[in-house]
């Protein structure tokens, strides 16, 4: 049975090193490309032939950005719509990148810190500047809620800024765990399906249950990674 985290080793794929930094192309950068590209090609093929009365390709990519456009409203209101290329991006990449993982021999950049706490420090950074736009100097009040008597500061203030500074960790281990969790019980059980030869069948129906529930949790974990998102986005533009 093969090492069953074998499955996350980032392998360079195009070896390039500049001033002695190692920015390959490696298997995690390929399925990001992956990601952006099929996510595009699929949204093309629906709508390239749109119509007043969608087919059921044009429903299906228009019912997920009108959903992605009731989360923003619902979390942020009116007024981040503005943001929504960006939140919407986000969803798409996320998911895109969790179902690709579920293909055999693919790989799963969602289930490295790196890659999606980067993503994650982008959000953060992307409300940091929204919420400067909007408030100026106002914007610094996010570390000192109204009410707080003043002789409270040293010990609020910090408090504030480390909850600030957890969100992009929250973001990242929430769906970098879910993703590792389940990749792993299905490389196990892949295993056991070579090993018991003929007798493989039953966990080799058990892994398909299992295939069906990560779809579902891909699905869900880019649903909760855009939901923070949003309503980290309309902390930055809203008072506390």
């Amino acid at each position: 049975m093969s090492n069953p985290m074998e499955q996350f080793v980032i392998k360079p794929i195009i070896p390039l090193e500049i001033g002695g930094v190692d920015v390959s192309f490696t298997n995690s950068s390929l399925f990001m490309v992956l990601a952006v590209a099929v996510s595009t090609l699929v949204f093309a093929l629906c709508l390239r032939k749109r119509s007043l009365v969608p087919n059921a390709a044009q429903s299906a990519v228009e019912s997920i950005y009108e959903f992605v456009q009731n989360l923003l409203k619902e979390n942020v209101g009116a007024e981040g719509l503005k943001y929504f290329p960006f939140i919407f991006t986000v969803f798409l990449f996320v998911a895109f990148g969790n179902l690709l993982g579920l293909f055999p021999y693919a790989f799963t950049f969602t289930s490295h810190l790196t890659a999606v706490g980067s993503l994650s420090l982008i959000a953060l950074l992307f409300n940091v500047l929204i919420g400067i736009k909007k408030k100026k100097i106002g914007w610094l009040g996010t570390f000192m809620p109204r009410g707080i008597p003043f002789a409270l500061a040293p010990l609020i203030v910090p408090i504030e800024m480390i909850s600030f500074l957890s969100k992009p960790f929250s973001l990242t281990v929430r769906l970098v765990a879910n993703m590792t969790v389940g990749h792993i019980m299905l490389k196990i059980i892949a295993g056991f399906v070579i090993a018991l030869g003929v007798f493989g069948v039953v966990p080799l129906l058990f892994n398909s249950c299992i295939v069906c529930f990560e779809i579902f949790i891909a699905l869900l974990q880019a649903f909760i990674y855009t939901v923070l998102s949003c309503i980290y986005l309309g902390d930055a533009l809203h008072e506390h």
